[in-house]
């Protein structure tokens, strides 16, 4: 499956978040939206990534910018890994990955040699009439953030 570019519409998505509201991207419409895709709550590198912008968060939401993490997850275990690490942003559950393909965050991948389908973790900026700003199609864990910021120069 490709990825949406850099100038096209971002693919409408609806999901649940961690308390059972339902979200969708045009929830968004009006604000910046940093969507960012993981494989899975509290393994290493997804909260490594998932730290750095709750770290920079505010920044980030004082430059104009909301945030929303998707993974296949189910609400119950966001719920227990927002709670864990204090994270001041939603994350959707996407156990069908629908929003996952649509963004072309489910691939295959390679794995010590092993072949699998799962999560291409990667991130899209969204401008506030739901198109794509920019693509992080290789994800820096530990400076996720910083990542974003130098991108965006905020």
């Amino acid at each position: 499956m490709s990825r949406p570019k850099i100038g096209e519409k971002a693919p409408e998505f609806s999901g649940v978040d961690q308390d059972g509201n339902e979200i969708k991207l045009s929830d968004f419409k009006g604000r910046k939206l940093i969507l960012f895709f993981y494989p899975k709550d509290d393994t290493p590198g997804c909260t490594a990534a998932a730290c750095s912008l709750r770290d920079d968060y505010d920044a980030l939401k004082e430059a104009g910018y909301d945030m929303l993490g998707v993974s296949p997850d189910k609400p119950a275990k966001h719920a227990k890994f927002i709670n864990k690490y204090n994270f001041p942003f939603s994350l959707l559950a996407d156990e069908e990955k629908e929003t996952l393909k649509a963004y072309g965050a489910w691939g295959r991948k390679k794995f010590m040699g092993r072949e699998y389908d799962g999560v291409l973790r990667s991130t899209y900026i969204i401008d506030e009439e739901g198109k794509i700003l920019e693509v992080i199609e290789k994800v820096k864990t530990k400076t996720h953030a910083q990542q974003i910021r130098e991108l965006m120069k905020i």
